[in-house]
């Protein structure tokens, strides 16, 4: 089931396959029902919001029982245990702690002839996120969205999430939410939740920014409303890359790959290892820990498409292909791995030692679980106050300065043909010296 590869050119290219795994995984049908479902919340809003919620989820509402009500939100307290309270309420320490450390800070620099030069920052007016369904409850999405958008101090914070089968929003995510602080609730998910944030209805409002995981629709529709809105990213199926050495424990490793498998049929769950024993013992105990897992057959269709080892003759090779990878995840369960950090260039989270499993980031060691995934670790990072805020350049300077740089603006600007540029400056500059 799990395969082992020894030669270094068929593990580039099964690295490269994987990586790739959702290049064009979208069909023309499916792009074609997002922009249906786009142009017709944009024309009717609530009508069209309600008409799907009945078509996709099966639940059949009015525009008033849309948002979560009140009542609703206190209830959840009552359908979940004091244990999770609890949990959720070191979780959302932890979080904010970590993305204080993040905020940027707006900045204003003096320099000769009164040149004034800054930085100002300032969080968007509202936020949009969704929270998806569907396979399991996310309480851990909500806090890796809602609090980065709460300390980036966004005036109105908007969450989505597709209903039950009861009609209902799982207590665990209310929950959620409200330690969060975000009371205001829609019981609406898919393609049109999206188009419902980017557009506006009567009932949800329009908002300027969009984040958090969804289905391949909801996908779709981040994509096409960008630019309308911004956006945190266009997630695809999660992944984790391992490198080990001879001292990990194969028991440790096998639950590390298959908590990424478990998510998703489409899932990554890579291992690359000095040790070919340890290979072998990895290999078995996916097997045996497979064998009474709740989530067995997606789990299974994971780890057979998607789902790897190799053996590499050393960390600095692990260190290398890893890097062509790029994971969204990356743990490096080796005796020194402080020390192969220096050669890791491109990763969404890197977990250091033994002690430390992916599901400490997943839940609350603070930094974002909202990551880069199918080599987008290249050139994108996580999710974080920033992706709440925006900055705006501070520009002054005094008649002196201008006088001292009017020539070389006004040669560029007509090395550009733009008459009026140049005179912008040639007429001050005159005024001036008049």
């Amino acid at each position: 089931m799990l395969r082992i590869i020894t030669e270094p050119t068929e593990a580039k290219t099964e690295l490269e396959r994987i990586s790739g795994r959702t290049q064009g995984g979208e069909t023309l049908q499916q792009e074609a029902a997002v922009r249906e479902i786009l142009q017709a919340v944009k024309r009717v809003g609530d009508e069209a919001l309600l008409d799907y919620t009945a078509k996709f989820d099966g639940q059949v509402l009015k525009a008033e029982q849309l948002r979560v009500s009140g009542s609703e939100l206190d209830a959840a307290y009552h359908q979940v245990s004091r244990e999770f309270v609890d949990a959720i309420t070191l979780a959302c320490r932890q979080i904010k702690a970590f993305h204080r450390q993040r905020m940027p800070k707006s900045w204003v620099q003096f320099g000769q002839d009164e040149i004034v030069l800054g930085k100002r920052y300032n969080a968007v007016d509202r936020a949009g996120l969704y929270v998806p369904g569907g396979r399991a409850a996310y309480p851990s999405t909500v806090l890796m969205n809602a609090i980065p958008a709460q300390v980036a101090q966004v005036p109105r914070i908007v969450m989505v999430t597709p209903p039950g089968e009861d009609g209902k929003v799982n207590p665990a995510v209310l929950v959620a939410a409200q330690e969060a602080g975000v009371s205001e609730i829609y019981r609406v998910g898919g393609a049109q939740a999206v188009a419902a944030l980017a557009y506006g209805t009567k009932t949800l409002p329009k908002v300027d920014v969009i984040t958090g995981p969804g289905n391949i629709y909801v996908t779709l529709a981040k994509k096409m409303v960008y630019g309308v809105v911004g956006i945190d990213s266009l997630a695809g199926p999660s992944e984790v890359l391992i490198i080990a050495d001879q001292q990990a424990k194969a028991v440790h490793v096998a639950a590390d790959l298959l908590a990424q498998a478990e998510h998703d049929p489409m899932a990554a769950a890579i291992l690359l290892t000095t040790d070919e024993t340890l290979a072998k013992q990895v290999k078995q105990e996916v097997e045996q820990q497979l064998r009474n897992h709740p989530r067995r057959l997606l789990t299974e269709k994971a780890i057979a498409h998607y789902g790897l080892i190799v053996v590499v003759d050393s960390l600095s090779r692990a260190a290398e292909l890893s890097n062509l990878f790029a994971p969204e995840h990356l743990e490096l369960e080796i005796a020194e791995p402080w020390d192969l950090l220096e050669q890791i260039r491109h990763a969404g989270a890197i977990f250091l030692g033994n002690s430390t499993p992916e599901a400490v980031g997943d839940y609350l060691a603070g930094p974002n679980h909202t990551l880069p995934t199918s080599g987008a670790a290249r050139y994108a990072s996580a999710l974080g106050v920033e992706t709440f805020m925006k900055h705006s350049s501070l520009i002054q300077y005094s008649p002196t300065a201008l006088q001292k740089v009017s020539n070389a603006i006004e040669t560029l600007a007509k090395a550009e043909g733009l008459h009026s540029h140049s005179e912008s400056v040639r007429l001050r500059r005159e005024m001036d010296n008049g």
